[in-house]
């Protein structure tokens, strides 16, 4: 089976994405430290039943990314409200998503087949960008 056939085989998400609470689970990510306050911030923001989209926002390398990986490593480990329990955390490669489209439909087409997955999982992916 040649690279080609392969990706196709892939879902839009499994080639544009990578799903942090897989990584998690298998124990790949470095244990997130001093970050408890914001962790449980993004969490409380989640359940919300409206305005649920936390944005993290600052300079590179201030720990956005930690944060989220924490929020990861708490899925897996179960410490998160019930209604978190169980959903899986993607974080989209936008690079991955721009690179090698031919032109500008493509890269919408591919954005389309990500968004189609996640509002098909019904709630189950969160998505970080």
């Amino acid at each position: 089976m040649n690279d080609q056939s392969q990706e196709e085989q892939k879902s839009a998400l499994e080639q544009y994405g990578v799903n942090l609470t897989e990584i998690a689970k298998s124990g790949k990510l470095d244990p997130v430290i001093g970050r408890d306050a914001e962790i449980r911030r993004v969490s409380q923001v989640l359940t919300r039943r409206t305005k649920n989209n936390p944005v993290l926002i600052g300079e590179p390398g201030v720990g956005k990314t930690a944060v989220v990986e924490g929020l990861a490593q708490r899925i897996v480990a179960g410490d998160v409200a019930d209604s978190l329990k169980g959903k899986q955390l993607v974080s989209l490669d936008m690079s991955a998503l721009i690179a090698g489209a031919k032109y500008r439909g493509e890269f919408e087409e591919r954005l389309k087949a990500v968004l189609k997955e996640i509002n098909d999982s019904d709630g189950q992916i969160i998505t970080f960008i």
